[in-house]
């Protein structure tokens, strides 16, 4: 298992890095297991031309990209997404939702290849600012989709930015699932992605099927990962929100519970981090 690396660890799988960045041309300085300023950099350079986050955290796809050979993800962090962490994160939520549903939104982030901590804690965190009950729902007339004498939601009949063509567009492509999925257009895009063809746009209410949801989530959040992830690298929760919403719409609450799983994650990863230091 290769680990998620980081400046200031030290050891062994420190040395491997060191020696890949080397063999890539992305020279770290002398090789001697310490995640210095100079791995950093290096590494910071090496993603910057792979096309990845310059975070300088060795994570998943930095190790896949050093190490092809590498036979495990690193910095996988879905282990510890549980339902005492979702339950910090959703204080007001009662456990059993949170039990039924935790398990199908998991395996779609492992399925999407979102396993490392910001993401997860991203997906949770936005399930709490669309549906704070921890279960997919459907969109409910409001003000902001239906017009004072008009049918529910015919403010969406004639969206063409989501690929609405009239009604009854409005109400059958409505909001749906963990993530609120909207408009013809991006139900058939959402089906295509996960290989299901024309059926999701055929039958749309299938969004609301919490394993279906769960994937629907994890796809929308890949297809904006690195976005999402400077967003939040800048500490900009505002700005990562934005990237799927659009709006401030939950701001509040998704800030709320990124910053409670992300003090509880730290709490639990910190024994292993130390552990990582010490090794030889």
């Amino acid at each position: 298992m290769l680990p998620m690396l980081k400046r200031g660890m030290k050891g062994g799988a420190v040395r491997h890095l060191q020696a890949r960045l080397k063999v890539a041309g992305f020279d770290p300085g002398r090789i001697d297991g310490a995640f210095g300023p100079a791995t950093e950099a290096a590494l910071m350079a090496f993603q910057q031309a792979e096309g990845l986050l310059p975070d300088g955290v060795a994570g998943p796809r930095s190790w896949a990209a050093l190490d092809p050979e590498a036979k495990a993800l690193a910095g996988d962090a879905l282990g510890l997404v549980d339902v005492d962490l979702a339950a910090v994160m959703f204080p007001s939520t009662p456990l059993g939702a949170i039990r039924v549903h935790l398990p199908h939104v998991v395996a779609g982030l492992r399925e999407a290849g979102l396993v490392d901590g910001p993401m997860a804690l991203m997906a949770l965190a936005t399930i709490r600012a669309e549906t704070e009950g921890f279960e997919p729902v459907a969109e409910r007339p409001s003000r902001f989709n239906t017009s004072p004498f008009g049918h529910p939601f015919d403010l969406y009949d004639r969206r063409r930015d989501l690929g609405n063509g009239g009604r009854p567009d409005g109400a059958r492509y409505r909001g749906r699932g963990f993530v609120q999925l909207t408009g013809r257009a991006n139900y058939r895009r959402a089906g295509e992605r996960l290989g299901l063809g024309d059926a999701l746009a055929a039958e749309p209410e299938r969004a609301c099927e919490p394993a279906l949801a769960g994937r629907i989530l994890a796809a929308y959040l890949a297809e904006r990962e690195r976005p999402i992830k400077l967003a939040l690298l800048a500490g900009d929760l505002g700005g990562a929100r934005r990237t799927v919403n659009g709006g401030g719409h939950g701001i509040g609450r998704f800030r709320d519970a990124y910053r409670l799983g992300e003090r509880e994650l730290r709490a639990r990863e910190r024994p292993a981090s130390q552990a990582a230091r010490s090794r030889p």
